[in-house]
């Protein structure tokens, strides 16, 4: 590979706002943005230092083990031009709701199931029930096949937003579209839980109950058993936290929490590592800086517990957290510098951006006696004879050998 296709394959990696997720020890990467300061090389019209967003045709692969990249691409009708989107997947499947595109908020549904031999998008059409409205920065539960939405940004009619509780839905100041002198629409935040049964393609809308958190997005979820945490996406100093049973639909809040907590922040990602903890990484700080620090949530006991991690030079804002094998979390891009300047008058992003392309591996419980084997192999090959183990191990030995040999995972054409 000559060095400007290195290079090109390289930089389709940096991103910000994707969405990712682990399948069979493979990392799938789609979606999000860069920053171009000149040049092009991305299929699509770019203009230096604006914010592009990536090709919705091609999705990155990344394998665990050895560390290398490929890119595939996607056909069928796909979702073009999103920011601000939802993914999430079941099994093999990738579903993208909702987001922004040139055109406004939308409410759409895609779907690609990375099992097959050849990738192709769904547009998921011919539901049933009433589809949410259209949004953007909200998050998802995947529970027993169903898609669970919570929160997020987006633009409502007058009629919907009449028929919508003032706590589930605040309309921003000076955001609202007329038809003459007729108010025709208006955007805001809203708290509303939306279900999408994906064995029946059928919509609905629980009705909660309890101590439910304030209108929000660029918050983190995650699930526990048959919970919903939510936590941040907000104004606060402390970083708070809300749990949904998805049984009975109730809401609950941790309240009085006995220790230090994290800094209030967004655009950060969460995590469950056991049965009782949860993981939370970097966001964007209420400072409007990019957050480095790593903290445990014990649902049982209520307790945060700060993290020390060998990746503390390495902030991270709008990346994405997978958990990968014996408990690891595999956090991917991001920004590593995003900055947001406030004044008494307004606020603004800062030009600079560092769009990343590295995998960051966070440890949260000590690895079994058979992971400890494998690492020690893996690290010292040269001194073992890996033709006598068996065929599936021998491969993933191996693999982790090649990539611990570069220093670096690498990605390929």
């Amino acid at each position: 590979m000559d060095s400007a296709r290195r290079e090109a394959a390289v930089k389709r990696l940096e991103r910000s706002s994707h969405t990712a997720f682990i399948h069979s020890n493979t990392l799938y990467v789609w979606g999000g943005y860069q920053v171009r300061k000149g040049g092009c090389w991305l299929p699509v019209q770019v203009v230096a230092g604006q914010d592009v967003v990536l090709p919705s045709s091609e999705i990155c692969l990344c394998d665990l083990d050895s560390g290398k990249w490929e890119c595939k691409e996607i056909t069928g009708e796909s979702p073009t031009g999103l920011s601000g989107f939802c993914g999430s997947n079941i099994n093999s499947t990738l579903y993208i709701f909702g987001g922004c595109d040139s055109d406004g908020y939308s409410n759409q549904m895609f779907s690609v199931d990375v099992a097959q031999p050849c990738f192709s998008w769904t547009r998921v059409a011919d539901t049933k029930g009433v589809t949410p409205s259209p949004r953007d920065n909200h998050s998802c539960w995947v529970h027993r096949g169903r898609l669970i939405y919570f929160g997020g940004y987006g633009c409502k009619t007058v009629a919907e937003a009449q028929n919508t509780s003032s706590s589930s839905f605040i309309v921003e100041e000076m955001s609202w579209a007329m038809i003459g002198n007729t108010l025709f629409r208006c955007w805001g935040w809203n708290n509303e839980v939306c279900v999408f049964d994906t064995r029946s393609s059928t919509w609905s809308a629980p009705a909660t109950r309890g101590p439910a958190p304030s209108p929000r997005g660029c918050h983190a979820s995650s699930i526990l058993g048959n919970k919903g945490y939510i936590t941040g996406g907000v104004e606060t100093e402390e970083l708070d936290i809300f749990c949904l049973d998805l049984e009975t639909w109730t809401w609950s809040r941790f309240d009085n929490l006995p220790c230090v907590s994290p800094l209030g922040r967004f655009m950060h990602t969460m995590n469950f590592v056991s049965d009782q903890t949860l993981f939370v990484y970097g966001g964007l700080g209420m400072d409007g800086k990019t957050l480095n620090d790593a903290w445990l949530f014990n649902t049982q006991k209520g307790e945060w517990t700060k993290v020390k991690h060998p990746h503390e030079d390495k902030p991270r804002v709008c990346h994405t957290a997978c958990l990968g094998s014996d408990g690891d979390v595999v956090v991917f891009g991001g920004n590593s510098d995003f900055c947001v300047l406030v004044d008494s008058v307004s606020v603004m992003r800062a030009p600079k951006q560092h769009h990343c392309r590295d995998v960051l591996i966070f440890q949260t419980q000590p690895y079994s006696l058979c992971r400890l084997c494998e690492d020690l192999i893996s690290r010292n090959s040269e001194l073992f004879r890996l033709d006598l183990l068996p065929s599936k191990l021998h491969k993933i030995i191996s693999r982790k050998a090649a990539r611990l040999s570069a220093m670096k995972l690498t990605p390929t054409a």
